[in-house]
């Protein structure tokens, strides 16, 4: 997906679309704009449907409905079953660290925002875009490159600094990369313990994943917080093309083994 070294940079577009209580960003480079507005149009009115159906805050959502037996998972989307799945290999890859699971109803909030990003970037990556990324939220999916040899960065906000960068990641060398933080700066403590039901209650005040997939990142990075640094650190080592940055109430910073050579 990249151009020759010395190519002019690809044509941008960016747009910004408020969905889901919050607001995804887009910056795509490159391929035939007419195309890539087309692809860039579905994206944003995916989102909006992913909205419709998932969101626990509508009574009459696809999800709300389902919760209640007031329909079934053959007469929803096929995406519901989609991300059933989904959220079932990711209790499982956790340990039950990650749930879907909220005061004894199906809520799939902490996996739906990343799946929908990643699935919003990748559709622009079909169209033709040469470079990719779209922010759902401070949750980053990254695909090419913004221009030759340029890579992706992505800023780490610091939790215990206001306005500071705890760390800068690097997409050089990656054809996709997604950056996810679960923390308590931004929302407060709205990361649930699946044990007690309760706010998760650790040593941690931020967890950055760093993985291919926005998907997966979202989620490893919300069960480890809730693990607390020392078992969640461990986990994350234990995954596949994984690294990870976790910072302390105590404003100590813990890294996987490999986080080194995606900073810069």
């Amino acid at each position: 997906m990249s151009e020759p070294a010395g190519a002019a940079a690809p044509a941008q577009l960016r747009h910004a679309e408020e969905v889901m209580g919050t607001v995804f960003s887009f910056d795509v480079r490159g391929g035939e704009p007419a195309a890539i507005r087309a692809a860039l149009d579905e994206a944003v009115a995916g989102l909006h449907t992913v909205n419709e159906v998932f969101s626990t805050y509508r009574e009459q959502s696809q999800i709300s409905r389902l919760a209640r037996a007031e329909t079934t998972i053959e007469e929803c989307d096929p995406e519901v079953a989609e991300v059933l799945g989904l959220c079932a290999e990711a209790e499982r890859v956790s340990n039950g660290w990650f749930s879907a699971t909220y005061e004894g109803r199906f809520d799939p909030t902490g996996l739906v925002k990343g799946w929908a990003t990643e699935r919003a970037a990748l559709r622009l990556v079909e169209a033709g875009a040469v470079g990719v990324s779209v922010n759902g939220g401070g949750d980053v999916q990254l695909c090419g490159v913004p221009g030759p040899d340029r890579p992706w960065r992505v800023g780490v906000a610091d939790p215990l600094r206001p306005g500071g960068l705890a760390a800068v990641v690097t997409a050089a060398g990656a054809d996709r990369l997604a950056v996810a933080t679960s923390g308590t700066a931004e929302r407060g403590a709205h990361i649930v313990d699946p044990r007690t039901g309760k706010s998760a209650v650790t040593d941690l005040v931020s967890v950055t994943v760093v993985a291919p997939r926005l998907t997966w990142a979202d989620c490893w990075a919300t069960a480890a917080f809730a693990m607390g640094s020392r078992e969640g650190l461990a986990w994350l080592e234990s995954l596949p093309d994984v690294e990870a940055l976790l910072i302390t109430a105590g404003d100590e910073v813990r890294c996987t083994g490999g986080l080194a050579s995606r900073l810069g």
